[in-house]
């Protein structure tokens, strides 16, 4: 009986513990939310037809440690490059200037992406909406946690490679 205990109360006190799916947000609330309570914003831009976008999904932003930490240091944007929504960012309206044609970019993703569109693609703003870069490709979990690291730390300022200080995160963490 007492085993039979200690297991409930072990299921129910991990269920509390799990991290919970990433708060995605829109690029216009992400914006908002960051004039009242500043944070680093995390820009996913995908599209529906790329397939390393949804494996992306499914393996790196549904693992728990990479969902606790962009939920809590971060906003995080789902953008679609390809959507038809108006955006207005800092005074500039952003839209679909072709609308019906068949993968057709958004000036936003285009603006943010600096013309150098592929998918996936994360691009990251600081905690005054300035936009520190995108960051192309396919990313792993273990990459992924040593990026956030990188621009949560603020890294960046040091002028320290980011390949490197992927490597060495990962050699940190793995002891």
């Amino acid at each position: 009986m007492k085993k039979l205990i200690l297991v409930a109360i072990f299921i129910v006190s991990t269920n509390f513990i799990k991290a919970q799916p990433i708060q995605w947000l829109s690029f216009s609330e992400a914006i908002e939310l960051n004039k009242k309570e500043p944070r680093n914003i995390i820009i996913d831009v995908y599209t529906d037809w790329c397939g390393w976008c949804k494996i992306m999904d499914k393996q790196t932003f549904s693992n728990p440690k990479i969902q606790k930490i962009i939920n809590k240091d971060f906003y995080a944007v789902k953008l679609n490059a390809e959507m038809n929504d108006t955006v207005v960012f800092q005074g500039k309206t952003f839209v679909n200037e072709n609308k019906n044609g068949s993968r057709s970019p958004h000036n936003l993703a285009i603006a943010l992406l600096q013309g150098k569109m592929s998918y996936p693609n994360i691009v990251f703003m600081n905690k005054k909406n300035q936009l520190l870069g995108a960051l192309p490709g396919f990313k792993k979990t273990n990459d992924m946690e040593a990026i956030l690291d990188y621009i949560n730390k603020e890294i960046y300022k040091e002028n320290k490679d980011l390949g490197k200080y992927i490597d060495e995160f990962k050699t940190k963490t793995q002891k």
